[in-house]
């Protein structure tokens, strides 16, 4: 497997606070990586910065992708590239309906008109297969949209987009059993047909459940206190955070 992400020594702020410390991790690709660590650990930091969001500014170390360097690049770029990153907490765009940006997304990503029959027939199969109701479609983009559906949203771009690289950001906050279920199975549709590399920050171990996980990191204080397998989500799910919380950078 080729390197395709690799964080060296990043050192990250926001407003004269530092919330990321040295953090170094790899991805491949192809692999699912997990993001684990406490209320207020840095993972949202971490996803942010990796997306190129100007809140946050890196004070240190480097950000490559598929060999590039991308730490200075914005976000606009980096998402051409094949960047993804789903919001904790999706905002609501009125005026533009949810079909509408997905098209308008698309075409800024390959630089191509998509045909509307292309189009709609693509949406279609792929709401279904999130068992989203195609009316959906022509509602303002997370206006009025339970959390449920909101999530449902920000999967549903996943899928349409098919970026290199998902930043999933506690995509399963708040969802019921059933909401939680349809999520976990928009990603492992992207994970198995469409391919791409996923690093899934997350509190909710039952989301993983459908999923192969390569390695999975533990951040607390801004730092890689820990890392491991699949076995390490099942021993933060059993155990909890305590014996991480004195530990120095890994």
């Amino acid at each position: 497997m080729s390197e395709f992400l690799k964080i060296i020594d990043l050192t990250a702020r926001a407003e004269e606070k530092e919330l990321l410390h040295q953090v170094s991790l790899e991805i491949q690709e192809g692999e699912t990586h997990v993001l684990l660590g406490p209320n207020g650990a840095g993972k949202s930091t971490l996803g942010y910065t990796i997306m190129g969001s100007p809140e946050y500014e890196v004070t240190g170390g480097k950000i490559y992708f598929q060999g590039d360097d991308i730490t200075e690049e914005g976000a606009d770029k980096r998402a051409k590239r094949g960047i993804f990153l789903s919001f904790q907490n999706p905002i609501e765009i009125p005026g533009i309906t949810v079909s509408n940006f997905l098209r308008t997304a698309l075409e800024q990503l390959t630089g191509e008109r998509i045909k509307l029959f292309d189009f709609k027939k693509r949406l279609k199969n792929v709401m279904d297969t999130l068992q989203m109701d195609q009316s959906y479609a022509d509602r303002d983009l997370n206006v009025g949209f339970s959390g449920g559906e909101k999530k449902k949203a920000e999967i549903l771009q996943l899928l349409m987009l098919n970026p290199r690289l998902a930043i999933l950001d506690e995509t399963d906050s708040g969802l019921d059993v059933d909401a939680v279920k349809t999520v976990s199975k928009g990603i492992e549709e992207f994970q198995k047909k469409q391919g791409g590399s996923l690093l899934i920050i997350t509190h909710n171990a039952k989301i993983l459940e459908a999923l192969k996980v390569d390695k999975t990191h533990v951040l607390v204080d801004g730092r890689i206190v820990a890392e491991g397998g699949p076995e390490l989500v099942e021993d933060v799910g059993q155990n909890g955070f305590e014996k991480y919380l004195d530990k120095e950078s890994y």
